[in-house]
């Protein structure tokens, strides 16, 4: 009984803290870039405030936040606490106009438009190891399937770039190249396939949208939606096990097609306002900007009502997510401490996959045998 008692209380504590980083990316050449975290109902801005010149993105790996900032030409990393962030590194990137990232194994993989290409960080020494270079500037960066995807938005020429070109990991080169259409962004996995959202331009400078797909079989799905201001912009979202697009102030899902259906739309702000959004959990986070800050941060349910709003930076346009965790062995999430636990250890080992904190038996950081055998003499106790 006494066992049965600790077990349960350890498992129903496992989620202690929550907290979403909000990344402002301030005005080009004002150095007003800053970090925000929404914590409690409460609008936390980061005491080391502005950290550069345009917050282009930000990353959550494990219990720290990598943080791009473009202008400046660097990436900042931070230990995330439960009521602060901590300055750990800052990576110079030489000038290469980085972008977006992802982190593989022990390594940041992040896209740079100034030098066109893909650049690998080892995470153990923070030097970088390896550039990739890519038929054009690349802006997202995505994991699918075992290989790296990344968005070619524009040519080297500026032009409207029209491809996504797939990495291998294993040994840094370019495998397959795909044409989904001009103007290739965000990129998102579901189920199985790659959604590219789309922005290009014709030689007035009007704006044009769409929506491509890479399919299973290599195949692609191209959609395009015109030049009105209300088709859409930004990026691509998964929200409750569908696809969506930025539309008109909003959200709205797409078809089989890849077609935008405006009577799914979810947000009802001014189009011209919604500057960025992110699917975390259940709700939808828009950013809001006039360009100057104060701006604001909307957070909106799946029924399209707002349940929150927050005072951040000028420019929002980013979104994290964060969880602080207690190790429980509870991999699969059951409620319950058994041999699948012990499996789901064995292969996160093996396989080198992403960091489970739930696996860590002795909060080292580290998920090693030590965790296994802990693991075991709990179960067999």
């Amino acid at each position: 009984m006494k066992l049965y008692i600790l077990l349960i209380m350890t498992i129903t504590c496992a989620w202690t803290t929550e907290q979403i980083f909000v990344s402002c990316e301030g005005n080009f050449g004002e150095n007003n870039g800053s970090l925000w975290y929404l914590f409690e109902e409460q609008t936390i801005e980061y005491s080391g405030n502005p950290i550069g010149d345009v917050v282009q993105s930000i990353y959550i790996h494990e219990n720290n936040l990598y943080v791009i900032v473009n202008g400046s030409n660097n990436i900042q990393v931070f230990n995330i606490n439960e009521d602060s962030l901590t300055p750990i590194q800052l990576i110079d990137t030489d000038l290469s106009g980085p972008r977006e990232m992802i982190i593989y194994h022990d390594f940041l993989y992040f896209t740079n438009w100034y030098t066109k290409d893909v650049k690998k960080i080892n995470l153990l020494t923070w030097e970088i190891e390896a550039s990739i270079a890519t038929p054009g500037l690349p802006e997202d960066i995505i994991f699918h399937d075992g290989l790296l995807y990344v968005s070619i938005t524009m040519n080297e020429d500026l032009s409207d770039g029209n491809k996504v070109v797939s990495i291998d990991p294993n040994n840094d080169s370019i495998i397959d190249e795909y044409e989904v259409g001009p103007g290739p962004g965000n990129l998102l996995v579901h189920d199985d396939e790659i959604y590219v959202s789309r922005t290009y331009y014709d030689e007035n400078w009007n704006v044009f949208y769409g929506t491509s797909k890479i399919n299973l079989d290599g195949t692609i799905l191209i959609a395009n939606y015109g030049t009105s201001t209300s088709s859409c912009g930004g990026g691509v979202y998964s929200y409750q096990n569908e696809v969506y697009r930025l539309y008109d102030g909003g959200v709205a899902r797409l078809d089989d097609e890849l077609q935008i259906m405006p009577e799914t739309r979810i947000g009802n702000f001014n189009s011209w306002e919604v500057y960025s959004a992110e699917v975390i959990g259940e709700y939808i986070y828009f950013g809001l900007s006039d360009y100057a800050s104060p701006d604001e941060v909307a957070i909106v349910n799946n029924g399209g009502d707002e349940v929150n709003r927050y005072e951040v930076g000028a420019l929002p346009g980013d979104f994290a997510a964060w969880s602080s965790c207690i190790s429980n062995g509870d991999i699969n999430n059951d409620a319950m401490l058994n041999i699948l636990d012990i499996v789901l250890i064995v292969e996160n080992i093996i396989t080198h996959m992403t960091f489970d904190c739930h696996a860590d038996m002795n909060s080292d950081d580290m998920l090693t045998i030590l965790d296994i055998i802990i693991l075991v003499d709990l179960i067999l106790d």
